[in-house]
């Protein structure tokens, strides 16, 4: 192998980046384990919210202090192997925003018979239509009786959109415009939600659009809150426009407010002040003893301020970064992790008993926090107070905005144009004449948060169309005016996919899935050695350099970890074996034909190159569509295989060589076996195509059976096919499921509860106003529940206790999992082109490479073979199985993995039979196929083995909640290991046999690619 030395710097310098990117999580685990342990130390586990308060308090304390080689908390949490939900609890929704409201509002709220049965017709095309909900309203549209024109006065040529519609325009004219507004109403949905996403304090959100529909993905891993999480993701965009105080009619009421503070302090306990503070749901002070604890933990060091400042006379004014001036509406500026304690104070009733009459109604409310530079970068944000009333009411609400664009004025400066309507246009004259002549500012705030405070430099502003300015980056600016755009349509937004899981399942997964994934790991090392001898030594090295290399890449990309992501890492440990198994069973092949040890090696690399290539691209191509078609935790099995895929390349084609090469280059001998498997599988010889009449025929039973069943029992479809809610509720003892399942059918009409784990542990779905979304309608289904389950619960349970979702809990409801039947039936159609997108690829694929169609034929009937049989077992076997056997999402994917896999197997064979076709054309073509498939047998039953034996102990060990996953693939790995043999292969034989063997060998074939890099 040429350049040796250029591979090994790189495969070292690679190796390094992957351990200095997995020691970001190395620190944060290390920091949040401490956090954990001061936790427990201070609060036994019946105070499950005091201890999260203790341990948010310790993280907050140490977030900017080294750690390890300079890392502190805050860089290494950035930085760290992102865990998914299945893995760290949290919530995971799909959101909606409806566009039926935004077109209300772009046609103010028209009462014209043909818009609103328009929308009707929309909604009812949207149940059976991949369209998006624009579509069908153009189509419902048209589809009216008479001639109905879009710019009619009475729809869309209105003030709102006077300005881009004429009334002479027709349909085909006024339909892009309309595209536009939704695209930035959605858009405008998109940014305050991800501002909203920023107060949930969770690590790693994940936010995203899904394409150009009005679908957006929230992930946040860790949340805790999920009520509250979800009532700010489903609740309307709120602007206002507020006039605000100025520093110097605030500055004394500050001061007042620090020395009344002070004295709080000095004359209450500190247990007092700790329980004072948490009341108002600020930052905790810790006792004397608590400091004490801290500093032990990390060796003596001081702690932050954050937790000894309110010990001294000034609690408001010492936490403070800097303070406003003359004539700014910003009264101080804090860091981000003090406005909680500030806010404290600020709510004490003591304290705003200080406000002078004329500022009784001041709120207090923070700007958007900003980077500053000389705290080492941490996040301060400035405090303003708005000049509120008794009521609360702003004197503009955003529905009067009409349009806001980010612009240029003629400096080249960026500024932001905002246009209301004529309603707005008259009450904002009046406001900024007031900020005029008092030389004030007005607040532009969205959901309490401040983005922009400008004064007005011009005098009143009629006419409602106004230019802000300031010094504002391109995207600055575009952020304030998608704010402001959010307020002028009010779009719902609901959840139409969700799924909540607490922390302790999480926690378990963790646990049961690095067991299993050891336990696997150490069988195929074992095994390894076993059969090769020093050969399978190395291939283990190999192994784990790319184990790292995996989890490396996945903390350099930002990569998120997954249940079924550990599953895709375990099923590449097969693969990566499969690479070195062709490699070793070729150089045994060149040593038995008398070569020389380094020309055995060098051939038997170069001549296993083809079926490796051939192999993990076929693979990799379902997991290209997995990547495409798939969500959530299928994309990051999906991620993980695809990442699986080039790093088992690299490391079983060059760094076994490495090894390989460096062992034998003073001639030592490397048989690549061992005493027991010297001769095993050497001289066998198996008629397969006499056999393949039987073979046809029992397939023939298995497919008819499995057919048979599909049509009588059908298919245990799960929520994200049919739609529904599930949840997971864990007792305190065993239960007896199909009493409980009588018991919910009688509480919903329909229900279905299912022993999932441990017989305390049932899976219960429900389609009960499935078609009704909502946080009420979600906590009204959960009540019901508790109340049915109530019985078999302790009786000290409540139904707070039954939903909430803190560290450590042990029963009620564990996850939670709902879809609308909208999505349902998208994900569906969506399932059916991935699995048949993959077999058209896969067809595509092996025409290309063997050029010929009858080798397409056979790979693609064997896959539909596997595929069938596969959901016939789950189809006979769904009913009594101890796990759930649901097809979902997850199944799909291991439909995809199954067809992968079975390929993988089927090229194989194939290309050692193009290669016999070549070698031997006087030989007749069923001697050749006979040979071939018999020559592959080491490896496919190696492969197949080891493969199992990784998958039996994720099946055994693992999660639950992939059990079905991992089944399926089972079954499918032990059915395409057949199917290869006695299915793909007799097929193409059958297509072909007429044809003469010099007819298959193609003469303008290039050279199989060689090891020469």
């Amino acid at each position: 192998m040429q350049n040796k030395g250029l591979i090994t710097v790189f495969a070292i310098l690679f190796g390094l980046v992957s351990i200095y990117q997995l020691s970001f999580t190395f620190v944060a685990n290390k920091v949040e384990d401490s956090a954990k342990e001061f936790a427990n130390s201070k609060f036994s586990a019946e105070q499950p919210h005091e201890r999260d308060e203790a341990e948010a308090r310790y993280l907050d304390s140490v977030a900017n202090q080294p750690v390890f080689l300079g890392i502190d908390y805050n860089t290494a949490k950035e930085k760290e192997l992102n865990k998914g939900l299945d893995l760290k609890g949290g919530i995971n929704v799909i959101l909606e925003v409806s566009v039926k409201d935004i077109l209300k509002g772009l046609a103010n709220n028209t009462k014209d018979p043909a818009f609103n049965q328009a929308l009707e017709n929309a909604s009812e095309l949207q149940k059976d239509s991949q369209d998006t909900y624009l579509e069908s309203f153009f189509k419902a549209f048209e589809a009216l009786p008479g001639e109905n024109e879009l710019a009619s006065p009475d729809i869309f040529f209105n003030k709102n959109l006077e300005d881009v519609i004429d009334v002479g325009m027709t349909n085909a004219q006024v339909k892009p415009i309309i595209e536009q507004k939704i695209d930035e109403s959605i858009t405008s949905a998109f940014e305050v939600l991800r501002k909203r996403i920023d107060k949930f304090g969770v690590t790693q959100p994940n936010i995203q659009r899904l394409g150009k529909s009005a679908r957006i993905l929230v992930e946040l891993p860790g949340a805790k809150d999920v009520d509250r999480v979800k009532k700010l993701l489903q609740s309307t965009a709120q602007l206002e426009f507020w006039d605000v105080y100025k520093f110097e009619e605030m500055a004394g009421f500050l001061q007042a407010a620090d020395a009344k503070a002070g004295e709080i302090a000095m004359a209450k306990t500190e247990a007092e002040l700790t329980t004072a503070v948490d009341t108002t749901k600020a930052i905790s002070d810790t006792t004397d003893t608590e400091e004490d604890d801290v500093s032990k933990l990390l060796g003596g060091q001081d702690v932050n301020d954050s937790l000894v400042n309110d010990n001294k006379a000034n609690p408001i004014l010492s936490k403070m970064v800097s303070l406003g001036t003359q004539g700014s509406p910003v009264i101080a500026t804090f860091k981000l992790q003090d406005t909680a304690a500030i806010n404290g104070y600020l709510r004490n009733p003591q304290i705003k008993s200080l406000l002078p009459n004329e500022l009784r109604y001041a709120k207090f409310v923070w700007g958007l926090p900003e980077t500053n530079p000389q705290l080492n970068g941490e996040e301060v944000t400035a405090l303003y107070a708005l000049k509120s009333n008794r009521d609360n009411i702003p004197p503009l609400g955003g529905s009067v905005v009409v349009d806001a664009r980010q612009e240029y004025d003629n400096l080249s400066r960026v500024v932001v144009s905002m246009q209301m309507n004529g309603q707005g246009a008259k009450i904002w004259e009046q406001m900024t004449g007031n900020a005029y002549e008092n030389q004030s500012q007005i607040a532009i705030v969205l959901d309490n948060i401040v983005y922009s405070a400008p004064g007005v430099t011009s005098g009143p502003i009629a006419g409602g169309r106004s230019q802000i300015s300031g010094d504002f980056t391109v995207n600055q600016g575009q952020d304030l005016a998608n704010v402001l755009r959010a307020g002028k349509l009010p779009a719902s937004a609901e959840i139409i996919q969700g799924e909540v899981v607490g922390p302790t399942l999480g926690h378990e997964a963790i646990n049961s899935g690095v067991m299993s994934f050891v336990i696997a790991l150490f069988v195929v090392l074992l095994w390894m050695i076993g059969y090769y001898g020093k050969a399978g030594l190395f291939a283990d090295v190999a192994l784990l350099v790319n184990i790292l290399f995996i989890f490396g890449i996945l903390a350099g990309l930002g990569a998120v970890l997954t249940l079924p992501g550990i599953a895709g890492i375990v099923l590449t440990i097969g693969m990566s074996v499969d690479a070195n198994v062709l490699i070793f069973e070729r150089i045994k092949e060149e040593l038995a034909k008398g070569k020389a040890q380094k020309d055995a090696i060098k051939d038997g690399f170069n001549n296993a190159l083809s079926s490796i290539l051939d192999a993990n691209i076929t693979t990799g191509l379902t997991g290209l569509i997995l990547l495409v078609f798939g969500t959530g935790p299928i994309q990051g099995f999906a991620t993980t295989l695809l990442i699986g895929i080039a790093t088992a390349l690299f490391t079983a084609i060059f760094i076994t060589r490495l090894f390989i090469d460096s062992y034998t280059k003073n001639g030592k001998p490397l048989p690549c076996s061992t005493l027991i498997t010297k001769n095993l599988f050497t001289n066998v010889h198996v008629s397969f195509l006499k056999k393949r009449k039987m073979a046809y025929v029992i397939s023939a039973i298995m497919l008819l059976i499995s057919v048979s069943s599909l049509f009588i029992n059908g298919l245990n479809q799960g929520v994200d096919f049919v739609g529904g809610r599930t949840y997971t509720v864990r007792f305190d003892k065993d239960v007896n499921a199909q009493e409980i399942q009588d018991n919910l059918i009688a509480t919903f009409g329909s229900a279905e509860a299912k022993t999932y784990g441990g017989d305390n542990q049932l899976k219960i779905t429900t389609k009960y106003k499935v078609d009704e979304t909502g946080t009420e309608v979600d906590e009204e289904i959960e009540r019901m529940l508790f109340e049915t389950v109530k019985k078999d619960m302790p009786a000290t349970m409540t139904y707070e206790d039954f939903v909430g979702d803190g560290q450590g809990k042990t029963i009620g409801r564990m996850e939670y999992y709902k879809v609308s039947p909208t999505i349902a039936d998208d994900i569906k159609k969506d399932s059916f082109w991935a699995v048949f997108g993959s077999l058209v690829v896969v067809f595509l694929y092996i025409l290309l490479r063997f050029r010929r169609w009858q080798f397409s034929l056979g790979a693609v009937a064997a896959v539909f073979h596997d595929v069938v049989i596969v959901l016939g077992v789950f189809s006979l076997t769904y009913k009594f199985m101890p796990f759930s056997m649901e097809i979902d999402q997850a199944f799909i994917a291991a439909i995809l993995t199954v067809i992968g896999y079975s390929l993988n197997d089927t090229v194989i064979v194939f290309d050692r039979i193009r290669e016999y076709f070549g070698e031997h054309p006087g030989w007749k073509m069923n001697r050749i196929i006979d040979v071939a498939l018999s020559s592959t047998l080491s490896r496919t039953l190696n492969t197949s083995f080891t493969t199992l034996i990784v998958l039996l102990s994720m099946f055994f060990l693992g999660a639950e909640s992939i059990r079905g996953l991992l089944f399926a693939i089972i079954v499918g790995i032990l059915v395409g290991t057949y199917s290869s043999l006695f299915i793909a292969t007799p097929i193409m034989y059958d297509t072909v046999k007429r044809k003469k063997v010099e007819d298959l060998i193609d003469k303008k074939e290039e050279a199989e690619p060689a090891l020469e890099a």
